[in-house]
């Protein structure tokens, strides 16, 4: 039985506003006609989710899961589990999504730190200046405040 069809039971026993939300967020098996924005902000929201999951998981240079991460690995795994491809490193990862301000940068956008017009490192946004990441040798993946102002913000397509 498809999804679909239990919408107008969902409308009754939750409400417009209620049910309207669950198909924005369910994504585009609910809501077929979902514009690519929203559909964005549903694996964004996925990805930010499974990076969150991975909380203590040690730091390992080169490793993309799913127990041992480097920075770019869980950008790289959080999205595939999250229903997107992306490259393997984080200058990749910049040079393919879509380069956004910092006044528009929403939940599980992806972070890029930078030296100059070089990345090197990456983490998802959470909210209210901090980043989900896995920094570094002898760290372990964390929710952390972003502690430079040398970072540049991009969307997942």
């Amino acid at each position: 039985m498809s999804a679909q069809i239990h919408i107008p039971s969902l409308l009754t026993r939750a409400g417009t506003a209620s049910a309207l939300t669950f198909v924005a967020v369910a994504g585009t098996s609910l809501a077929p006609g979902a514009t690519p924005e929203a559909q964005a902000a549903t694996h964004a929201a996925r990805a930010l989710q499974i990076a969150a999951s991975k909380r203590g998981s040690p730091y390992q240079w080169g490793a993309a899961g799913p127990s041992r991460f480097d920075c770019s690995g869980l950008t790289f795994y959080s999205f595939k589990k999250a229903g997107k491809r992306l490259p393997r490193t984080a200058q990749a990862q910049y040079n393919t999504v879509r380069h956004i301000p910092p006044s528009s940068r929403k939940r599980g956008d992806l972070v890029f730190f930078h030296y100059g017009r070089n990345v090197f490192h990456v983490g998802l946004y959470a909210g209210h200046g901090k980043i989900w990441h896995s920094p570094r040798t002898g760290s372990v993946v964390r929710l952390e405040r972003i502690w430079s102002r040398s970072v540049w913000y991009g969307r997942v397509r």
